[in-house]
């Protein structure tokens, strides 16, 4: 009779961030944040410098921000950090509209397909009283992505979803703005809500307007605070 050794399981291990990776996701933070402004030049040896890395990871994340339309590079002079394209973000902010108006037609239908769970965990994050609230901007910012990502996952089509994240990764950069003010949250609390209600009642077309005017809205004032926040950098310098 053979006895049957049974091996441990080891669970598989967790890659960190290569150093490339770091130094893309620090890159990218800078410009968000304005550290480094549409318009600025610099060095592959200025950034190995700064952040303490050789050249080699910092060419291969400039590369990749050059691909995505963050910088371009200069012929025998470095880098440029390119201006926000605001008329490509006008075009995924209209695509985002198609995807997520789309959505929410779905999720008033009885389609077998749509998550109710799903819908569940957003109304117990956005219509609870004022008192309830968060203020913790950061927070806010990334509920915000999850409920327009929530919106179109749970209706049920993975590819639109798949889509609608792509848009969303594109546009993070200046969306994020859009919770630099205290009243920008409380509005997007109130209009959160608004819209999850006409989708509790089924009443698609009134869903369909209320996100679309809350979108347009956050798109207005997400363009203005970009312009004012690279006026406020350049002035600094």
């Amino acid at each position: 009779m053979h006895t049957t050794i049974r091996r441990p399981v080891t669970a598989p291990a967790v890659l960190a961030p290569s150093r490339a990776e770091e130094v893309y996701a620090q890159l990218k933070l800078d410009i968000a944040h304005f550290k480094l402004v549409p318009g600025d030049r610099f060095t592959e040896n200025e950034i190995s410098d700064r952040l303490g890395v050789s050249r080699t990871p910092v060419r291969q994340a400039l590369t990749r921000l050059q691909q995505e339309g963050y910088v371009e590079v200069l012929f025998r002079s470095g880098w440029r950090v390119l201006p926000f394209d605001f008329e490509q973000f006008e075009q995924l902010y209209d695509l985002r509209m198609v995807l997520e108006t789309t959505a929410v037609h779905r999720l008033c239908s009885d389609a077998q397909k749509v998550d109710r769970a799903m819908l569940d965990k957003l109304v117990a994050i956005w219509l609870v009283p004022v008192a309830e609230r968060s203020a913790d901007m950061a927070q806010v910012s990334q509920w915000d992505e999850e409920f327009h990502c929530s919106l179109v996952a749970a209706a049920g089509n993975a590819e639109m979803a798949r889509v609608h994240r792509d848009v969303t990764d594109r546009i993070r950069i200046i969306r994020r703005l859009d919770f630099t003010k205290q009243a920008r949250i409380d509005a997007t609390y109130e209009e959160h809500a608004k819209i999850l209600k006409a989708i509790q009642r089924k009443r698609g077309d009134q869903a369909a307007m209320l996100l679309r005017a809350h979108i347009e809205t956050s798109q207005a004032e997400v363009r203005k605070i970009t312009l004012h926040q690279v006026h406020l950098a350049r002035s600094s310098v």
